[in-house]
């Protein structure tokens, strides 16, 4: 019995064309031969895919979709049509389909249906060994055609991680399991940094995706291990690790660790984890004689001590653990027993108290803390050191604000991950350097003696140690640092009221002004620019500081750095790529992803030139006779174009062929263009003043509190 064919929503059918949905509701009105709806309700129908795709290849409108969203539409349509089986075929595919050539890919894309099956149940079964992965025969029916043409293509073009991320969106998406998030990559390098020396082998029992693996990869690890109880997650972590690191042993096993650790006699050089938290179901009851609780059984509500004492029976004597925590760990009631343990064996050494926003849950300022195993007739631990990055991050603003790269945001990739690495690690590393002769930063990192914190509480949250010693600071001191910010304040309020005087905007007339546009695609094939973007190497290695063909170290440029004003903050490593475009000044940089605030697009700079294109990065490089650059930023940058371009449910990705851009001429683009770099200008005033004024608040109101200022003699006026 023959199959239906898919079917498609409008809002599909214009990621297929490349258009906006208006455009397609226009050929519905205008085209009488527009196929009819096949399917669906009068308000959300659905139309037959081959149907539609006959009609736009009559008109010679080719698909402007990415491969990714082409494999993301495949997916759904394979979903609809009953041809969604497991997914751990099409997983195990992605880290086959990376150890081929894009010739090969493309060759096998091409194959006849029958052939196309069985090639790719061959790669699958080849990838099972390689992971060593326990499941039943791969097997593909004809219904997966399509998919299985769309995820070699997406691996050639885009790489293995991004065909990775469609498929594990999807299974995520349609299991019932929740909080299942990725650890933000700068956090995970930041967990991978806390570890001293040079660990050889490394677990993370609650691995998820394999980000925290990940990054202990990029610091030259060789052996990672790694469980989680869902078994889609373990075998996304195993594939995505052998795409990041081909040279490293990876183990990954899908099981519960705290009931039924998969590694019970592996002893590693350092454990890295983002446990699950808040779980009561943690195994309390069973597991009451378990031999890991060498600092105390836990209570029923204390599951993150739990995972905190399974890190610790996992290492060598001297090894270390990271661990992210909510912060309720520090000092719930119920908690304080294993805690005043941890303290009295020396095996807790840190807490570090990250921003808020650093990672989900977004609201929470979580908290890192980092143990070692007591070393029988080791030294003995005589304080802990204690690290506020949440205070830290707007100390200093009026520097940031003033220079034009500000600090911050609610959102883990508006905040400044470099500044709140170089101050967890700075604080850290002079602290294991000498314990005793440590010279804390009074409101930021302190190391209080064991003695002290064992207390009736044993209250370990940062923010109260750290600012206990505030008392301690100058008066003197405090004074100079208000009088220097409000004078930065005074300067960047005038030059606020400056950009917002600028000049007379008026109204284009009783009706709005229209204009015919073109998509990015369409002036990309007729020469009037180049998109450019940076593109994973898949499986393939390569030696940090060579990404760009280059030799020497370059700074990246990354969405977070588009959307905060900053200048290039990301880190090479991070690339996986040996050709990522070189920025130059003129080019326009639009974010990939659509999330949190500030501006979608700019264009390059002096200080932006010369840098690595990120990889959640679109590159727009315009023949400056044909486009004006702010013209171009202005444009592709705007609100409405960004939501006809993006697509994604949780993640809102902009396909960058699909932005439109009118059709003017030079002189007027000109016009737009002084225009757009003006309102540039004034958002980047904003962002300075308010910043500044946020940081005058704060410094004053801190000093009025400690008792270093005293009121303003005319403050009743």
């Amino acid at each position: 019995m023959p199959q239906s064919s898919a079917q498609v929503t409008a809002a599909e059918i214009s990621r297929i064309a490349g258009v906006t949905r208006a455009t397609v509701s226009n050929w519905r009105r205008r085209h009488e031969d527009f196929p009819a709806p096949a399917g669906g309700t009068d308000s959300s129908p659905l139309y037959d895919l081959e149907a539609v795709r006959a009609w736009l290849a009559a008109r010679g409108h080719v698909s402007a979709a990415s491969p990714s969203e082409e494999l993301r539409t495949t997916l759904r349509l394979r979903a609809q049509s009953g041809g969604s089986g497991p997914s751990e075929g099409l997983l195990l595919l992605v880290l086959a389909a990376a150890r081929h050539s894009s010739e090969e890919l493309t060759a096998a894309a091409e194959l006849p249906e029958l052939e196309l099956l069985a090639h790719a149940r061959h790669d699958a079964a080849g990838a099972a060994e390689a992971v060593r992965a326990a499941a039943a025969p791969v097997r593909f029916e004809r219904g997966d055609a399509a998919a299985l043409r769309a995820l070699y293509a997406c691996v050639r073009d885009e790489g293995g991680q991004a065909a990775l991320a469609v498929l594990a969106e999807r299974e995520l998406e349609d299991s019932s399991a929740s909080g299942a998030y990725l650890t933000p990559a700068p956090l995970a390098d930041l967990l991978a940094l806390l570890i001293p020396g040079s660990p050889s082998r490394v677990l993370d029992p609650a691995c998820g995706g394999g980000t925290l693996l990940a990054a202990a990869a990029r610091r030259g690890v060789r052996e990672l291990y790694g469980q989680d109880n869902l078994p889609v997650q373990a075998l996304r972590s195993a594939v995505s690790l052998m795409l990041t690191a081909p040279e490293a042993e990876v183990s990954v096993q899908a099981a519960d660790s705290l009931r039924a650790d998969a590694f019970p006699d592996l002893l590693a050089d350092a454990v890295l984890c983002n446990p699950p938290y808040g779980v009561r179901d943690w195994g309390h009851d069973e597991l009451a004689y378990d031999p890991r609780w060498a600092y105390g059984v836990p209570a029923r509500a204390e599951s993150e001590l739990a995972w905190v004492q399974h890190a610790l029976a996992h290492l060598v004597p001297g090894g270390y653990a990271a661990l992210l925590l909510p912060p309720a760990t520090a000092g719930r009631a119920s908690g304080r027993r294993v805690r005043k343990e941890l303290v009295r064996s020396g095996a807790l050494r840190a807490v570090i108290a990250l921003p808020v926003g650093a990672s989900v849950p977004l609201h929470v300022g979580l908290q890192v803390w980092v143990l070692q195993r007591p070393e029988p007739g080791g030294p003995e631990r005589k304080s802990v050191l204690f690290v506020d990055t949440a205070v830290e991050a707007s100390t200093g603003a009026a520097d940031r604000a003033v220079s034009g790269r500000p600090r911050g945001g609610s959102r883990s990739a508006s905040l400044d991950w470099p500044g709140v690495t170089a101050r967890a690690l700075g604080a850290w590393r002079a602290f294991t350097e000498d314990p005793d002769a440590f010279v804390g930063e009074p409101g930021v990192a302190q190391a209080v003696g064991v003695v002290d914190l064992l207390d009736d509480v044993v209250d370990l949250t940062p923010a109260r140690l750290v600012r206990a010693s505030r008392s301690e600071v100058d008066p003197a001191e405090v004074s100079a640092e208000v009088e220097a910010t409000r004078r930065d304040l005074a300067r960047a309020a005038k030059a606020l009221a400056r950009a917002a005087g600028h000049g007379e905007w008026t109204a284009a007339g009783a009706q709005p002004r229209e204009w015919r546009t073109a998509t990015a695609s369409d002036l990309a094939r007729g020469g009037a620019l180049t998109l450019l973007r940076t593109v994973p190497e898949g499986a393939r290695g390569r030696e940090p500081g060579t990404a760009g063909g280059q030799t020497e170290v370059r700074a990246v440029l990354t969405g977070s750095d588009i959307s905060r004003g900053s200048g290039p903050t990301g880190d090479p490593a991070e690339l996986r790529s040996d050709t990522a475009p070189v920025i130059a000044g003129g080019d326009v940089l639009v974010r990939a992803v659509v999330s949190g605030e500030g501006p979608m697009a700019r264009v390059a700079g002096e200080e932006d030139a010369g840098a690595l294109l990120g990889r959640h990065v679109h590159l727009f490089r315009p023949d400056p006779q044909r486009l004006d650059a702010w013209f171009l930023a202005g444009f592709l940058g705007a609100d409405e174009n960004v939501a006809g371009a993006s697509t994604g449910s949780t993640v809102l990705s902009v396909s960058p062929g699909r932005l439109r851009v009118p059709l003017l001429p030079m002189q007027e683009q000109r016009q737009y263009g002084e225009a757009f770099r003006h309102v540039h200008e004034l958002r980047a005033a904003a962002r300075r003043a308010t910043l500044l004024a946020e940081e005058t608040a704060r410094l004053l109101a801190d000093g009025l509190t400690g008792g270093q200022l005293l009121p303003a003699r005319d403050a009743e006026s």
